[in-house]
């Protein structure tokens, strides 16, 4: 018998007590900027959270002047935070001592824990359990933007043990966490050294000296406008729709593309973003780029997508900026013969599968321990009901 098991058979011996999250936290108070003429603030919106590693990675500096109208929330060290704006992202974090006093969205839901009853961290490790996104999956809100209010997120109902067995199982966690994260930084780190070598060798094999043909992009290739979707979405589909981003924003059930197609983002923060398909997409906010014969697309993929930061670059307009079809489509692309075409992109599809493959390669073995913890996580945090207590409450 573990030193837990131990613990709970000793102080619960009849089962743990359950109650919902609003019965063992206190609210959060929203910030009054009449009042806080001088006084600025780092700003933590919906994307500063990361949602691999569970932590805020960039904020802005904001006052009463520039305040977005969601920076409403006051936010304290240990408070948890959890986005309730497409909620099944999972974006979530524990705010560290350097976030104090500092505001948030009102796309997070704040959790502050009253600590005479529950452990700040304790909360933290409960709303990553499956059991929790079960739930959320079920009362959010919305099909083509989800979303859940603070009322349901804090009627969750969670168990309770008693404080020294919370701290038992925050320890476990916290150290299980500890251990993946530092794997995770060494992985990283190898992930990214493969990358650049991947980036190097892919400069190198698209790089042509005068010898080789060169034509505008519109001799050899179509571009395609996206197309808004204009019928409410109903249901999820089976078809990634891409909205702008760098990943597909939802699913709907048509397309108007099946096949091999390169796609690029029209405007906003990533505007000139390249990304391949070679399945059913309805594309909103881009352009679709096939080619014609002569010119293989996965070869015009990897040399737009070698030269990602001048595409960034042609961006254009100030408020939202975007690039322009006509000027992309002016680009000079090298054409070398199909057989070396087919040769490079041979290549480059090998360095790809090391580098982004969550299949194969480093990002296998941080999918295996972010599993593994998820395991534990959810065993350490199911208990027996106290005989004679109403789970539903």
């Amino acid at each position: 018998m573990s030193k837990l098991e131990r613990m709970i058979a000793e102080l619960c011996p009849d089962g743990i007590e359950y109650r919902r999250i609003r019965d063992v936290c206190v609210n959060a108070d929203n910030i009054s900027w009449v009042h806080e003429k001088n006084t600025s603030y780092r700003y933590i919106d919906l994307t500063s959270v990361d949602r691999q590693t569970q932590k805020i990675e960039e904020t802005i500096i904001i006052n009463s002047e520039n305040a977005p109208s969601r920076a409403q929330k006051i936010i304290k060290a240990n408070d948890i935070i959890f986005g309730t704006t497409r909620p099944m992202l999972k974006r979530y974090c524990f705010i560290p001592g350097e976030y104090d006093g500092q505001v948030c969205s009102t796309g997070y839901c704040v959790l502050r824990a009253n600590k005479d009853a529950v452990l700040p961290r304790f909360i933290f490790h409960l709303i990553s359990t499956t059991a929790f996104y079960s739930y959320i999956e079920v009362n959010q809100r919305g099909s083509t933007y989800p979303a859940i209010n603070d009322g349901d997120v804090k009627n969750f109902i969670v168990p309770l043990p008693p404080l020294s067995i919370q701290h038992e199982i925050v320890r476990i966690l916290d150290n299980f966490t500890e251990l993946t994260a530092e794997l995770k930084k060494e992985l990283s780190a190898e992930l990214k050294a493969r990358k650049k070598q991947y980036e190097y060798y892919r400069n190198v094999l698209l790089s042509f000296g005068d010898d080789i043909k060169r034509v505008r992009l519109n001799e050899v290739g179509v571009m395609i406008r996206g197309t808004y979707i204009t019928k409410k979405q109903t249901s999820p589909g089976n078809v990634p729709v891409i909205l702008g981003g760098q990943e597909p924003a939802y699913y709907c059930d048509t397309s108007n593309h099946d096949g091999e197609a390169i796609v690029m983002s029209r405007s906003g923060a990533y505007a000139g973003f390249v990304s391949f398909w070679n399945q059913p997409i309805f594309v909103t906010d881009g352009f679709i780029i096939k080619t014609k014969d002569g010119l293989k697309i996965k070869y015009l993929y990897y040399y737009l997508k070698n030269m990602q930061e001048y595409l960034h670059q042609m961006k254009r307009g100030g408020g939202v900026p975007h690039v322009r079809g006509n000027e992309i489509m002016d680009l000079i692309i090298p054409i070398p013969t199909f057989e070396e075409q087919e040769r490079i992109v041979a290549i480059l599809d090998r360095f790809d599968a090391l580098t982004s493959d969550i299949a194969s390669g480093l990002p296998a073995e941080i999918a295996a321990r972010q599993k593994q913890y998820e395991y534990y996580r959810d065993k350490l945090l199911t208990f027996e009901v106290k005989a004679g207590e109403n789970h539903v409450l």
